[in-house]
């Protein structure tokens, strides 16, 4: 019997929606806006801004010391007597001296069997370097790691037409909390 009453309650529902939709509505409201609307003078567009061609510059001191690194003050010695310094040219090419030293950074130490050797992030993976091995574009060798710094000697030209050495470090970058 429940089912009965409940039928008849959506019945009786329903015949009210559809006599409330029915009959013989009129849009006059909506037709006399729509004619005040159109009876208004039209609005005048503004033309488009003129865009400004700006003139395009290309950088053109990518082989330069980076603005950002410290300076570094370069003492030739040419009276000490001992040999020129010069990059090897005949050894091959290690993988970190196709990085830019700025982009390599220091994420850990290892030590083993008594040896150190240091992690270095290039921003695409992470490489174990060891002393003698070579990193950046300058020639750099590693001539000492411990737990805190990695520190590089890089051979750059003088400016002379000769080579001079240039001590650089990299720092262990410590973990940023999030």
């Amino acid at each position: 019997m429940r089912s009965f009453e409940y039928k008849r309650y959506v019945f009786v529902i329903l015949l009210v929606l559809v006599t409330g939709c029915s009959g013989d509505r009129t849009f006059e409201d909506l037709d006399e806006f729509m004619a005040t609307t159109r009876a208004r003078p039209g609005g005048k567009i503004a033309p488009m801004p003129v865009l400004q061609v700006h003139e395009v510059f290309k950088y053109g001191a990518m082989r330069l010391r980076s603005p950002f690194d410290p300076p570094t003050t370069v003492v030739a010695d040419s009276t000490s007597g001992r040999a020129a310094v010069k990059p090897d040219g005949s050894r091959p090419k290690e993988v970190l001296e196709s990085k830019n030293f700025a982009s390599l950074g220091m994420v850990g130490s290892l030590l083993r069997n008594g040896v150190r050797s240091t992690l270095i992030n290039d921003g695409e993976e992470i490489h174990r370097v060891s002393l003698g091995d070579y990193l950046g574009k300058n020639h750099g060798q590693v001539i000492e790691i411990n737990e805190k710094r990695t520190d590089v000697v890089e051979i750059i030209p003088d400016g002379d037409g000769g080579w001079v050495e240039r001590p650089r470090t990299l720092p262990l970058k410590e973990k940023e909390n999030k």
